[in-house]
C-alpha cells in the first residue's frame, strides 16, 4: 500500500519509528518530512494534498500531540483525519468513518503503541454500507 507521512521537529522520532515499521511491512512509504517541516501546518498540508489526489493512498501525519496536524487535516474539504492514540480506534477510524489520515504524536503515544496504530488503521477497510450517510455528512463540513 501506498502510505504518506509527514512531520514537525517535534514529531520526528516517532515518524521515523513509525517509518522503518511500515516500511519493514513492505508498504511503500511517501516522506515528505525528511527534514522536519518548519510547523505541523506545512506538513500536514502536504500529507493532506497527496492523500486527496491519489485514491488508496493513506497518511500519518505527526507532531508533538498530534492535535495541532489533525486541525489542519479536518480544514481540508473532504478530508476525514483522526487524532488517535489507541489501536482499536484506529482500526476503527478507518472501517466506519473512511478515515484516510490518522494523527498522533510522541507526547501522548508511544512508538510500540504508535507501530500498532499504524498496522490497526492500514489493516483496516472502510466497510461503507450504513456508515456511508455519516462519511458523506462530514464530507460537506469542510
Amino acid at each position: 500500500m501506498r502510505v504518506v507521512i509527514g512531520s514537525d521537529a517535534e514529531g520526528m522520532s516517532l515518524k521515523n519509528i513509525v517509518k522503518e515499521a511500515l516500511v519493514e511491512d513492505g508498504h511503500e512509504v511517501v516522506d515528505f518530512s525528511v527534514e522536519p517541516a518548519a510547523d505541523f501546518v506545512d506538513s500536514a498540508l502536504a500529507v493532506a494534498a497527496d492523500v486527496q489526489a491519489n485514491d488508496g493512498t493513506l497518511g500519518f501525519c505527526f507532531d508533538g500531540y498530534g492535535v495541532g496536524s489533525y486541525m489542519v487535516c479536518t480544514r481540508v474539504k473532504g478530508m476525514v483525519c483522526a487524532n488517535i492514540s489507541d489501536e482499536r480506534s484506529a482500526y476503527m477510524t478507518r472501517e466506519h468513518n473512511n478515515s484516510r489520515i490518522v494523527c498522533m504524536g510522541p507526547n501522548v503515544v508511544g512508538s510500540e503503541v504508535a507501530k500498532k496504530i499504524a498496522r490497526e488503521f492500514l489493516a483496516a477497510d472502510y466497510a461503507g454500507g450504513r456508515h456511508q450517510v455519516r462519511v458523506d455528512m462530514l464530507n460537506k463540513l469542510a
